[in-house]
Protein backbone atom coordinates (compact mmCIF):
# COMPACT_ATOMS: atom_id res chain seq x y z
CA UNK A 1 0.00 0.00 0.00
CA UNK A 2 1.19 3.37 -0.99
CA UNK A 3 2.30 6.14 1.44
CA UNK A 4 -0.29 7.85 0.32
CA UNK A 5 -2.98 5.50 1.12
CA UNK A 6 -2.09 4.65 4.39
CA UNK A 7 -2.39 8.10 5.92
CA UNK A 8 -6.04 8.86 4.24
CA UNK A 9 -8.59 9.05 7.19
CA UNK A 10 -10.44 5.73 7.28
CA UNK A 11 -13.70 5.54 6.50
CA UNK A 12 -16.42 5.24 8.89
CA UNK A 13 -19.00 3.34 6.84
CA UNK A 14 -21.61 0.42 8.30
CA UNK A 15 -19.42 -2.41 7.93
CA UNK A 16 -16.71 -1.63 10.66
CA UNK A 17 -17.65 1.30 12.62
CA UNK A 18 -16.30 0.70 15.62
CA UNK A 19 -12.62 -0.59 13.98
CA UNK A 20 -12.66 2.69 12.29
CA UNK A 21 -13.50 5.30 15.06
CA UNK A 22 -10.56 3.29 16.83
CA UNK A 23 -8.31 3.46 14.06
CA UNK A 24 -9.21 7.79 13.70
CA UNK A 25 -9.10 8.40 17.59
CA UNK A 26 -5.69 6.85 17.44
CA UNK A 27 -4.40 8.92 14.50
CA UNK A 28 -6.22 11.90 16.48
CA UNK A 29 -5.19 11.11 20.04
CA UNK A 30 -2.68 14.13 19.96
CA UNK A 31 -5.41 16.40 19.38
CA UNK A 32 -7.78 14.86 21.75
CA UNK A 33 -5.04 14.72 24.64
CA UNK A 34 -4.85 18.54 24.40
CA UNK A 35 -8.98 18.89 24.23
CA UNK A 36 -8.94 17.12 27.60
CA UNK A 37 -6.58 19.28 28.87
CA UNK A 38 -7.97 21.98 28.12
CA UNK A 39 -11.14 21.05 29.52
CA UNK A 40 -9.38 20.59 32.60
CA UNK A 41 -7.92 23.69 32.82
CA UNK A 42 -11.62 24.94 31.82
CA UNK A 43 -12.46 23.26 35.15
CA UNK A 44 -10.42 24.83 37.30
CA UNK A 45 -10.35 28.65 35.87
CA UNK A 46 -14.16 29.53 34.98
CA UNK A 47 -15.14 30.44 38.87
CA UNK A 48 -12.39 33.15 38.63
CA UNK A 49 -13.70 36.01 36.14
CA UNK A 50 -10.25 37.62 35.56
CA UNK A 51 -8.71 34.50 34.76
CA UNK A 52 -11.79 33.37 33.04
CA UNK A 53 -11.85 36.00 30.56
CA UNK A 54 -8.51 35.57 28.89
CA UNK A 55 -8.63 31.99 28.97
CA UNK A 56 -12.03 31.74 26.76
CA UNK A 57 -10.21 34.65 24.93
CA UNK A 58 -7.82 32.24 24.10
CA UNK A 59 -9.33 29.49 23.04
CA UNK A 60 -12.13 31.60 21.14
CA UNK A 61 -9.32 33.67 19.43
CA UNK A 62 -8.22 30.65 17.41
CA UNK A 63 -10.89 28.50 17.23
CA UNK A 64 -12.59 31.03 15.82
CA UNK A 65 -10.22 31.83 12.77
CA UNK A 66 -9.57 28.41 12.66
CA UNK A 67 -13.59 27.75 11.77
CA UNK A 68 -14.11 30.54 9.89
CA UNK A 69 -10.94 30.91 7.64
CA UNK A 70 -12.68 28.96 5.10
CA UNK A 71 -14.95 31.91 4.48
CA UNK A 72 -12.44 34.60 4.24
CA UNK A 73 -8.59 33.19 3.67
CA UNK A 74 -9.71 29.48 2.10
CA UNK A 75 -9.77 30.76 -1.05
CA UNK A 76 -6.66 32.49 -0.39
CA UNK A 77 -4.87 29.60 0.99
CA UNK A 78 -6.15 27.60 -2.18
CA UNK A 79 -4.89 29.48 -4.66
CA UNK A 80 -1.69 30.28 -3.10
CA UNK A 81 -0.48 26.94 -2.24
CA UNK A 82 2.82 27.75 -4.23
CA UNK A 83 3.67 30.79 -2.01
CA UNK A 84 5.44 30.53 1.04
CA UNK A 85 3.13 30.20 4.03
CA UNK A 86 4.91 33.14 5.78
CA UNK A 87 4.33 35.66 3.38
CA UNK A 88 0.53 34.52 3.30
CA UNK A 89 0.54 35.09 7.40
CA UNK A 90 2.40 38.68 7.35
CA UNK A 91 -0.20 39.97 4.73
CA UNK A 92 -3.13 38.29 7.24
CA UNK A 93 -1.89 39.41 10.20
CA UNK A 94 -0.90 42.79 9.34
CA UNK A 95 -4.17 43.54 8.20
CA UNK A 96 -5.71 42.29 11.26
CA UNK A 97 -3.53 44.78 13.32
CA UNK A 98 -4.81 47.81 11.22
CA UNK A 99 -8.48 46.73 11.71
CA UNK A 100 -8.51 45.93 15.39
CA UNK A 101 -6.31 49.83 15.97
CA UNK A 102 -8.58 50.81 13.52
CA UNK A 103 -11.71 49.68 15.79
CA UNK A 104 -9.94 49.81 19.33
CA UNK A 105 -9.16 54.15 18.30
CA UNK A 106 -12.29 54.89 16.60
CA UNK A 107 -14.47 53.45 19.49
CA UNK A 108 -12.88 53.92 22.35
CA UNK A 109 -11.08 50.83 23.17
CA UNK A 110 -13.65 48.89 21.72
CA UNK A 111 -12.36 46.34 19.46
CA UNK A 112 -15.48 44.57 17.74
CA UNK A 113 -16.39 47.46 15.78
CA UNK A 114 -19.27 48.03 18.19
CA UNK A 115 -20.54 44.67 17.57
CA UNK A 116 -21.17 43.96 21.20
CA UNK A 117 -22.92 47.39 21.40
CA UNK A 118 -26.39 45.26 20.75
CA UNK A 119 -28.91 44.98 23.61
CA UNK A 120 -27.86 42.15 25.35
CA UNK A 121 -24.21 41.65 24.83
CA UNK A 122 -22.84 45.96 25.84
CA UNK A 123 -22.11 44.55 29.39
CA UNK A 124 -18.84 43.01 30.30
CA UNK A 125 -19.23 39.65 31.64
CA UNK A 126 -18.74 39.62 35.39
CA UNK A 127 -19.15 35.91 35.88
CA UNK A 128 -18.35 33.13 33.51
CA UNK A 129 -20.39 29.46 33.15
CA UNK A 130 -18.19 26.20 32.64
CA UNK A 131 -20.13 25.84 29.12
CA UNK A 132 -19.36 29.55 28.18
CA UNK A 133 -15.52 28.85 28.77
CA UNK A 134 -15.74 25.19 26.79
CA UNK A 135 -17.56 26.58 23.71
CA UNK A 136 -14.67 27.29 21.40
CA UNK A 137 -13.37 23.64 22.88
CA UNK A 138 -16.33 22.43 21.40
CA UNK A 139 -15.62 24.56 18.17
CA UNK A 140 -12.50 23.16 17.55
CA UNK A 141 -13.77 19.43 17.90
CA UNK A 142 -16.05 20.65 15.36
CA UNK A 143 -13.61 22.23 13.19
CA UNK A 144 -11.16 19.03 13.28
CA UNK A 145 -14.44 16.90 11.70
CA UNK A 146 -14.37 19.74 9.16
CA UNK A 147 -18.02 20.97 10.24
CA UNK A 148 -18.16 24.66 9.28
CA UNK A 149 -20.50 26.43 12.25
CA UNK A 150 -21.30 29.38 12.83
CA UNK A 151 -18.48 31.27 15.51
CA UNK A 152 -21.64 33.76 16.04
CA UNK A 153 -24.29 31.31 17.23
CA UNK A 154 -21.62 29.05 19.37
CA UNK A 155 -19.50 32.06 21.25
CA UNK A 156 -22.37 34.67 21.24
CA UNK A 157 -25.80 33.17 21.99
CA UNK A 158 -24.77 31.60 25.65
CA UNK A 159 -23.69 35.67 26.59
CA UNK A 160 -26.31 37.26 24.88
CA UNK A 161 -28.96 38.83 27.69
CA UNK A 162 -32.40 38.06 26.02
CA UNK A 163 -33.73 35.99 23.28
CA UNK A 164 -34.72 38.94 21.06
CA UNK A 165 -31.15 39.64 20.33
CA UNK A 166 -30.46 35.80 19.02
CA UNK A 167 -33.51 35.91 17.10
CA UNK A 168 -32.29 39.10 15.70
CA UNK A 169 -28.85 37.14 14.75
CA UNK A 170 -30.60 34.38 13.34
CA UNK A 171 -32.69 36.78 11.17
CA UNK A 172 -29.70 38.58 9.72
CA UNK A 173 -27.62 35.55 8.65
CA UNK A 174 -30.93 33.99 7.42
CA UNK A 175 -30.92 36.50 5.07
CA UNK A 176 -27.94 36.47 4.51
CA UNK A 177 -27.93 33.06 3.12
CA UNK A 178 -30.47 33.66 0.69
CA UNK A 179 -29.08 36.64 -0.61
CA UNK A 180 -25.58 35.35 -1.13
CA UNK A 181 -27.21 32.34 -2.62
CA UNK A 182 -29.47 34.07 -5.05
CA UNK A 183 -27.10 36.93 -6.08
CA UNK A 184 -24.45 34.32 -6.85
CA UNK A 185 -26.50 31.54 -8.61
CA UNK A 186 -27.57 35.27 -10.89
CA UNK A 187 -23.92 36.25 -11.17
CA UNK A 188 -22.23 32.75 -12.51
CA UNK A 189 -25.56 31.63 -14.48
CA UNK A 190 -25.68 35.02 -16.30
CA UNK A 191 -22.12 35.57 -16.57
CA UNK A 192 -20.84 31.98 -17.19
CA UNK A 193 -19.80 32.29 -21.02
CA UNK A 194 -17.17 35.59 -19.47
CA UNK A 195 -16.28 34.08 -16.36
CA UNK A 196 -15.43 30.88 -18.42
CA UNK A 197 -12.93 32.85 -20.86
CA UNK A 198 -12.11 34.76 -17.91
CA UNK A 199 -10.26 31.37 -16.36
CA UNK A 200 -9.37 29.70 -19.56
CA UNK A 201 -5.73 29.49 -19.60
CA UNK A 202 -2.85 30.41 -17.71
CA UNK A 203 -3.26 33.58 -15.37
CA UNK A 204 -1.69 36.90 -15.72
CA UNK A 205 0.71 38.08 -13.05
CA UNK A 206 -1.71 40.54 -12.11
CA UNK A 207 -4.81 38.43 -11.09
CA UNK A 208 -2.17 37.51 -8.21
CA UNK A 209 -1.89 41.20 -7.42
CA UNK A 210 -5.96 41.53 -7.61
CA UNK A 211 -6.53 38.46 -5.27
CA UNK A 212 -4.54 39.69 -2.58
CA UNK A 213 -6.07 43.03 -2.25
CA UNK A 214 -10.11 41.40 -2.91
CA UNK A 215 -8.36 39.17 -0.25
CA UNK A 216 -7.53 41.77 2.32
CA UNK A 217 -10.60 43.41 1.99
CA UNK A 218 -12.57 40.78 2.21
CA UNK A 219 -10.74 40.02 5.72
CA UNK A 220 -11.08 43.38 6.68
CA UNK A 221 -14.42 42.98 6.34
CA UNK A 222 -14.93 39.70 8.60
CA UNK A 223 -12.93 41.21 11.16
CA UNK A 224 -15.12 44.21 11.16
CA UNK A 225 -18.33 41.31 11.86
CA UNK A 226 -16.51 38.58 13.36
CA UNK A 227 -13.96 40.19 15.74
CA UNK A 228 -16.65 40.43 18.14
CA UNK A 229 -16.89 36.33 18.56
CA UNK A 230 -13.65 36.63 20.12
CA UNK A 231 -13.99 40.14 22.36
CA UNK A 232 -17.41 39.26 23.85
CA UNK A 233 -14.89 37.59 26.85
CA UNK A 234 -13.36 40.65 27.61
CA UNK A 235 -14.17 44.23 29.42
CA UNK A 236 -16.31 46.35 25.99
CA UNK A 237 -13.01 48.50 26.11
CA UNK A 238 -9.62 47.29 26.16
CA UNK A 239 -6.51 49.20 27.95
CA UNK A 240 -3.11 49.51 25.81
CA UNK A 241 -1.54 46.14 27.00
CA UNK A 242 -4.55 44.67 26.86
CA UNK A 243 -5.33 45.13 23.17
CA UNK A 244 -1.71 44.04 22.98
CA UNK A 245 -1.89 40.91 24.24
CA UNK A 246 -4.99 40.88 22.16
CA UNK A 247 -3.63 41.07 18.74
CA UNK A 248 -0.28 39.54 19.88
CA UNK A 249 -1.82 35.95 20.49
CA UNK A 250 -4.39 36.55 17.54
CA UNK A 251 -1.53 37.17 15.14
CA UNK A 252 0.69 34.07 16.35
CA UNK A 253 -2.79 32.08 15.89
CA UNK A 254 -3.01 33.10 11.98
CA UNK A 255 1.09 31.89 11.81
CA UNK A 256 -0.05 28.16 12.92
CA UNK A 257 -3.06 28.31 10.59
CA UNK A 258 -0.92 29.53 7.91
CA UNK A 259 1.90 26.42 8.50
CA UNK A 260 -0.97 24.16 8.87
CA UNK A 261 -2.43 25.54 5.52
CA UNK A 262 -5.79 25.87 6.83
CA UNK A 263 -6.25 22.04 8.85
CA UNK A 264 -8.99 19.90 8.25
CA UNK A 265 -11.44 22.55 7.57
CA UNK A 266 -9.61 23.86 4.11
CA UNK A 267 -11.39 20.35 2.78
CA UNK A 268 -14.88 22.51 2.93
CA UNK A 269 -13.14 25.29 0.05
CA UNK A 270 -11.24 22.30 -1.83
CA UNK A 271 -13.93 20.21 -2.52
CA UNK A 272 -15.71 22.76 -4.23
CA UNK A 273 -15.45 23.52 -8.39
CA UNK A 274 -12.21 25.45 -9.49
CA UNK A 275 -11.20 27.24 -6.22
CA UNK A 276 -7.34 26.88 -6.80
CA UNK A 277 -7.52 28.80 -9.86
CA UNK A 278 -6.33 32.06 -8.56
CA UNK A 279 -9.21 34.02 -10.92
CA UNK A 280 -12.01 32.38 -9.73
CA UNK A 281 -10.90 32.56 -5.97
CA UNK A 282 -10.61 35.96 -6.66
CA UNK A 283 -14.38 36.09 -8.53
CA UNK A 284 -15.54 34.46 -4.83
CA UNK A 285 -13.84 37.16 -2.44
CA UNK A 286 -14.92 39.84 -4.47
CA UNK A 287 -18.76 38.76 -4.40
CA UNK A 288 -18.74 37.72 -0.90
CA UNK A 289 -16.66 41.31 0.04
CA UNK A 290 -19.21 43.17 -1.56
CA UNK A 291 -22.32 41.43 0.19
CA UNK A 292 -20.79 41.31 3.57
CA UNK A 293 -19.65 45.52 3.20
CA UNK A 294 -23.63 46.13 2.38
CA UNK A 295 -24.32 43.76 6.02
CA UNK A 296 -22.09 45.67 7.68
CA UNK A 297 -23.19 49.08 7.13
CA UNK A 298 -26.66 47.51 7.35
CA UNK A 299 -26.68 47.74 11.41
CA UNK A 300 -24.50 46.54 14.02
CA UNK A 301 -26.24 43.20 15.08
CA UNK A 302 -23.76 40.17 14.86
CA UNK A 303 -24.77 37.82 12.15
CA UNK A 304 -23.07 34.38 11.41
CA UNK A 305 -20.56 35.38 8.05
CA UNK A 306 -20.51 31.35 7.83
CA UNK A 307 -24.30 31.09 6.73
CA UNK A 308 -23.41 33.79 4.47
CA UNK A 309 -20.24 31.96 2.76
CA UNK A 310 -22.05 28.78 2.41
CA UNK A 311 -24.84 30.24 1.11
CA UNK A 312 -22.30 31.74 -1.38
CA UNK A 313 -21.01 28.90 -2.37
CA UNK A 314 -23.60 27.04 -2.80
CA UNK A 315 -25.56 29.48 -5.44
CA UNK A 316 -22.16 29.62 -7.04
CA UNK A 317 -22.37 25.31 -7.61
CA UNK A 318 -25.70 25.49 -9.00
CA UNK A 319 -25.55 28.42 -11.14
CA UNK A 320 -22.07 26.51 -12.68
CA UNK A 321 -23.95 23.60 -13.34
CA UNK A 322 -27.06 24.79 -15.00
CA UNK A 323 -25.51 27.26 -16.74
CA UNK A 324 -23.92 24.34 -18.73
CA UNK A 325 -20.39 25.70 -17.18
CA UNK A 326 -19.10 22.27 -17.47
CA UNK A 327 -19.16 20.43 -20.36
CA UNK A 328 -21.76 17.27 -20.95
CA UNK A 329 -24.77 16.91 -19.36
CA UNK A 330 -25.42 18.70 -16.22
CA UNK A 331 -25.28 16.66 -13.47
CA UNK A 332 -26.87 18.11 -9.87
CA UNK A 333 -27.07 15.48 -7.97
CA UNK A 334 -23.19 16.17 -6.97
CA UNK A 335 -23.97 19.36 -6.07
CA UNK A 336 -27.17 19.27 -4.11
CA UNK A 337 -25.02 16.73 -1.57
CA UNK A 338 -22.56 18.95 -0.80
CA UNK A 339 -25.00 21.98 -0.76
CA UNK A 340 -27.24 19.77 1.72
CA UNK A 341 -24.23 18.45 3.93
CA UNK A 342 -23.00 22.45 4.48
CA UNK A 343 -26.87 23.22 5.14
CA UNK A 344 -26.81 20.33 7.71
CA UNK A 345 -23.69 21.15 9.42
CA UNK A 346 -24.64 24.71 9.94
CA UNK A 347 -28.09 23.77 11.24
CA UNK A 348 -26.17 21.66 13.73
CA UNK A 349 -24.04 24.08 14.73
CA UNK A 350 -27.45 26.27 15.25
CA UNK A 351 -28.60 23.38 17.43
CA UNK A 352 -25.63 23.28 19.37
CA UNK A 353 -25.78 26.51 20.46
CA UNK A 354 -28.96 26.73 21.59
CA UNK A 355 -28.69 23.91 23.77
CA UNK A 356 -25.23 25.39 25.34
CA UNK A 357 -27.03 28.82 25.53
CA UNK A 358 -30.16 27.46 27.23
CA UNK A 359 -27.52 25.42 29.11
CA UNK A 360 -25.79 28.58 30.52
CA UNK A 361 -28.10 31.45 30.22
CA UNK A 362 -30.82 31.79 32.92
CA UNK A 363 -33.04 34.80 31.28
CA UNK A 364 -32.61 32.81 27.65
CA UNK A 365 -33.82 29.44 29.18
CA UNK A 366 -37.03 31.50 31.17
CA UNK A 367 -37.46 32.88 27.74
CA UNK A 368 -37.16 29.69 25.75
CA UNK A 369 -39.68 27.87 28.05
CA UNK A 370 -42.04 30.56 28.48
CA UNK A 371 -42.40 31.21 24.46
CA UNK A 372 -42.68 26.52 24.41
CA UNK A 373 -45.53 27.41 27.12
CA UNK A 374 -47.23 30.02 25.06
CA UNK A 375 -46.88 27.30 21.78
CA UNK A 376 -48.89 25.22 23.21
Amino acid sequence: MSKAKMKEAPSIDGSQPVKSLLVYARRERKFFVLIAIALLVTAVAYPYPNVAMWLGFMFAGYSAIANDSIQTIGTFIASNQKQKWYWLWLFIGLIFLVAIFTSWTMYDGDVSFQRLQSKGLSETPTEFGFLQIAAPIILLILTRLRIPVSTTFMLLTSFSGSLSTITGMFQKSLSGYFIAFTVSIAIWFLFAGPIKKLVKGTAHPAWTVFQWVTSGALWYLWIAQDAANIAVYLPRSLSLNEVLFFCAYVFAGLGLLFYLKGDKIQGIVNEKSDVTDVRSATLIDLVYAFILLWFTNLNTIPMSTTWVFIGLLAGREIGMKVSGFRNGPVKLKKTFRLIGKDIVYVTMGLFVSMILAISVNGNIRREVFAAVANWF
